[in-house]
């Protein structure tokens, strides 16, 4: 299928590691130029540098902290100018979500909790802000918001706070900018294989005297109905067919890439 993104541009916040890398590698693979924003200088131009050589696309980096105004303004003006415009935001700009050391609400930090809603929630919408006027004023576009499983289950406050929130801001926005030619749309992750994973699935294997593949099942696989840890490029490709035309049809809604929760029923 010719998702018909070739010659489409986009911004991928947080796309120096991990699922955000993924995502910009699999559009810039359909023929897509790339900004890509991440935090630390040198991992930022080794990401892009390495997204060039394995895709030959157009892709360049940016420095920005979605949790400041000035810095996400900057970060898409400069998007905008080295792109000539702006057709898809990705915004993937925020931690992994990790369980409290204390449980419960008496783990439920409020200096945490408010930077994990800066970060994600009004980070997002920082984003989506400065880009909306972009999308719009082409009469087309796409904005995926990447949340996670957390926002369908229960066990962390901070974890389902930020990501239900960032399902809600998702509709919002769908609603707003759906009628002038902009679709948005959530994909909820569950447990995903990249770089971070690697070194806890070695590690149990090793305690364990288990191979790497059992480890990493026993870490992640028992969670979802297909037995095993998500790859990030198998999320990257559903957010690839978000960001394309072919998506129409699909506008404020939530996309679970979990690989199926047991027992649970969404409609």
């Amino acid at each position: 299928m010719d998702l018909k993104l070739k010659g489409k541009r986009a911004l991928v916040t947080g796309g120096t590691r991990g699922i955000g890398k993924a995502i910009a590698k699999a559009l810039l693979e359909e023929g897509v130029d790339v900004v890509i924003s991440g935090r630390d200088a040198a991992v930022a131009e080794a990401a892009a540098a390495e997204l060039a050589k394995n895709t030959g696309g157009k892709v360049q980096f940016a420095l920005a902290d979605t949790r400041r105004d000035d810095e996400v303004d900057a970060l898409v003006a400069f998007a905008v100018e080295k792109l000539g415009g702006l057709d898809i935001v990705v915004n993937n700009a925020a931690r992994p979500g990790a369980p409290p050391a204390i449980p419960g609400v008496a783990g439920a930090d409020s200096g945490y909790l408010l930077d994990e809603l800066n970060t994600k929630l009004v980070g997002y919408l920082r984003v989506a802000r400065a880009a909306a006027p972009h999308l719009v004023a082409g009469g087309w576009g796409r904005i995926i918001n990447i949340s996670g499983l957390a926002a369908r289950s229960a066990g962390s406050i901070p974890g389902s706070t930020r990501n239900v929130a960032v399902a809600a801001l998702t509709k919002n926005l769908a609603d707003e900018l759906g009628p002038k030619g902009v679709n948005v749309t959530v994909v909820h992750p569950g447990a995903t294989r990249t770089e971070k994973t690697a070194p806890n699935v070695a590690r149990k294997a090793e305690a364990e005297g288990i191979s790497l593949e059992q480890a990493e099942r026993a870490l992640y696989g028992s969670s979802n109905l297909i037995g095993r840890i998500v790859d990030a490029e198998e999320v990257a490709a559903v957010v690839t067919f978000l960001a394309s035309p072919r998506s129409v049809a699909i506008n404020g809604d939530a996309i679970a890439v979990g690989g199926g929760s047991p027992r649970a029923i969404y409609y």
